[in-house]
């Protein structure tokens, strides 16, 4: 799973005649056999390294992130959403900016965004098409993903299936074993020539660039403006609120709006951010493993109750397209719980299930 890349950011190559056109491909990509995309027989974005598994061992970073260039634009969007979420917890701001109106509707966001747009739709259902919905509820999901400061719905899958097709390996963008801190989030701030190529997006999420709806977001960007109107909305919405339940207080409209603001938008996004980025870090260095697949993916408990399943990271790299993580009777996934009530509403179909078909290990002890 994946972050952000700054807000200026948006696909190269667009304009033939631009002079930023960079569309020459990358070696390591272009000599290999064409990624396998929905529709395709085989999963999406299996990989193609050997079934032998891997050593978990320094890695260095990709060629495309050298030499070393920080994206300085998203450093700073990134920092002041952290130290706004900080001032929830300050001793000399937390009476002020504590409400429990801001806490609940945090929580709420954190599902509402976090899990139906980061787990369910830029996830399950984008990158690996673990089921099927209404267009108009796939472009839901998808704006509720784009919620959460972890750029448009093209660029998030483009990056995550070139991570499963290369995970911990060299080209991988975000493996841990290159260092923990650059799996986490390292990763994000540093440029990587390919997600600034056309031919990237051209290998990695041509069926999502066929819809008018994902083009015309890498195009002009915006992705962003629906994380700035969200989060607009969010603080009327508590200045509306503080208003009625003090019986009109200006005051106290304020100090709800500022509430809202920091626990509903900021320290939520700053919670779904890092579950999102703890399933790259963590569930490949932390856990345990039912299958043997070709990367260090782990199950992880603790990622899992925070990233709403997404935890079941081995499972999930034993079988991609699966759209349940959770492969044993206690690894409760949140998120499947959610795709198995669409499906019974009949608002989802095509529901890929586990086979396990991955090459499972043997339990110890």
């Amino acid at each position: 799973m994946d972050g952000m890349n700054p807000p200026q950011q948006t696909l190269t190559g667009s304009n033939p005649d631009s002079p930023e056109r960079d569309d020459i491909e990358n070696p390591r990509l272009g000599k290999q056999a064409p990624l396998a995309l929905p529709g395709d027989e085989s999963n999406v974005c299996d990989s193609s390294l050997p079934e032998s598994g891997i050593d978990p061992q320094r890695l260095p970073r990709p060629d495309e992130t050298q030499p070393l260039k920080i994206l300085w634009q998203y450093v700073i969007v990134l920092g002041a959403v952290h130290l706004v979420a900080l001032l929830a917890f300050l001793p000399f701001s937390f009476s002020y900016l504590f409400t429990w109106s801001g806490l609940i509707f945090g929580i709420l966001g954190h599902f509402t965004f976090g899990m139906l747009g980061i787990t369910v739709g830029y996830h399950r259902l984008l990158t690996h098409r673990g089921f099927s919905c209404p267009k108009w509820l796939e472009h839901t999901f998808a704006i509720l993903g784009m919620c959460n400061l972890q750029d448009s719905p093209s660029r998030w899958v483009a990056i995550h299936r070139m991570h499963h097709q290369h995970s911990d390996h060299q080209p991988d963008p975000h493996s841990p074993l290159v260092g923990f801190l650059w799996g986490h989030m390292g990763w994000v701030v540093c440029r990587h020539k390919d997600l600034d190529r056309t031919s990237h997006y051209e290998r990695y999420v041509r069926d999502l660039l066929r819809d008018p709806f994902y083009l015309k977001l890498e195009r002009r960007g915006g992705w962003f403006f629906v994380f700035v109107a969200h989060a607009l909305m969010i603080v009327l919405a508590g200045a509306t609120f503080g208003y009625f339940a003090s019986g009109g207080l200006a005051s106290e409209s304020l100090r709800y709006a500022y509430s809202w603001a920091v626990w509903a938008i900021a320290v939520r996004t700053v919670f779904v951010l890092h579950g999102t980025w703890a399933v790259n870090s963590l569930s490949h260095v932390f856990g345990y493993r039912n299958y043997q697949t070709r990367d260090n993916s782990r199950n992880n408990w603790l990622v899992a109750l925070f990233s709403h399943g997404e935890g079941w990271h081995n499972n999930h790299h034993a079988e991609p397209r699966s759209a349940a993580h959770g492969h044993r009777w206690y690894e409760f996934d949140m998120s499947w719980r959610v795709i198995q009530l669409l499906e019974m509403v009949g608002l989802a179909k095509d529901v890929v299930r586990p086979k396990g078909s991955g090459k499972r290990k043997q339990p110890t002890g």
